[in-house]
């Protein structure tokens, strides 16, 4: 079995970001039914229903803990059922909910080197006691198998970029594969799930291996690359960001999926300017028609 959680379902800022005046982010600020909040994205997984991993630790986390029964302490007077943090990247929106863990609580971190070298650059980060939080160099394309929640993870490259506090040099938005972000896949020996919640373009490799999984949550950061540009929120694009556009263009998720067998689709990691999050949207019903689904706080998908 594989039991997922989507803890967090928007990107970086959440939805309503809160210096947002735009109007979707004062649609679900209002409490419209049509756009309702998410908090930044994270999900949790388990194979036996008692032991979770969290993969990415968001800066809303503790909130996110906290409206999830699953994840509230079971036993003693401090406890928790999460047995571990595995992280895709080093973003702020990715590694910040790791300072809500600091309270002297063990659990098992796990990264790729990149992302490993990132939290060992900044001393605030040793607030979590390397003695109760060991800090695990994940492998890539290595199956570790997560001991006693019963299921494995795979770490596989993803195009994406560095960190934006860590963007340096003649091109600091450049493209790689080496580690700086990562997917997840998951596989309870029969069923299979992949965790994506970043990425920079489609390639071969990652085609191939999506196809035929059980559920990909997929990065459903902007509608069109200029999202941002064109309503005034911002200077970058998607691709600048390291990040696909969803829509229906040649480059774009929709298109990308289209050839793939995949269970369900699942956008996650939705800017607070992209349409999809509003249900009422022409782009919401697009993704809808084409076999999507809008990824929420809350959402459950059991494998």
């Amino acid at each position: 079995m594989l039991d997922i959680i989507v803890l967090g379902a928007a990107a970086g800022g959440g939805f309503p970001q809160w210096n947002s005046n735009a109007p979707g982010c004062n649609r679900a600020r209002a409490g419209d039914p049509t756009a309702p909040a998410r908090t930044q994205a994270s999900i949790a997984v388990s194979g036996d229903g008692a032991q979770w991993y969290v993969l990415n630790a968001s800066p809303d986390l503790r909130a996110q803990i906290n409206q999830t029964p699953a994840l509230h302490p079971k036993t003693g007077l401090r406890s928790t059922p999460i047995a571990g943090v595995v992280l895709t990247s080093g973003e702020i929106d990715t590694i910040t909910g790791l300072l809500t863990l600091r309270e002297k609580q063990a659990f098992d971190l796990y990264a790729a080197a990149p992302v490993l070298a990132q939290l060992d650059a900044n001393p605030i980060f040793e607030a979590l006691d390397r003695t109760l939080v060991p800090r695990h160099a994940m492998v890539l394309d290595q199956p570790l198998t997560l001991k006693p929640a019963g299921f494995t993870i795979t770490p596989f490259a993803v195009p994406g970029k560095v960190p934006l506090y860590a963007e340096q040099g003649a091109n600091p938005a450049e493209v790689k594969t080496d580690g700086e972000t990562i997917g997840l896949e998951l596989s309870d020996g029969t069923h299979r799930a992949l965790f994506i919640p970043g990425c920079a373009v489609m390639t071969d490799a990652l085609r191939t291996r999506m196809d035929g999984a059980d559920a990909v949550f997929f990065d459903g950061t902007l509608w069109t690359d200029d999202e941002m540009v064109r309503a005034g929120l911002g200077v970058k694009t998607g691709k600048r960001m390291g990040h696909m556009s969803v829509a229906d263009e040649p480059d774009g998720t929709m298109a990308a999926f289209r050839p793939l067998h995949i269970g369900r689709k699942i956008l996650i990691h939705i800017n607070n300017s992209n349409p999809i999050l509003l249900s009422d949207s022409p782009e919401r019903k697009e993704v809808e028609q084409a076999g999507w689904d809008v990824a929420f706080d809350g959402m459950r998908v059991t494998l």
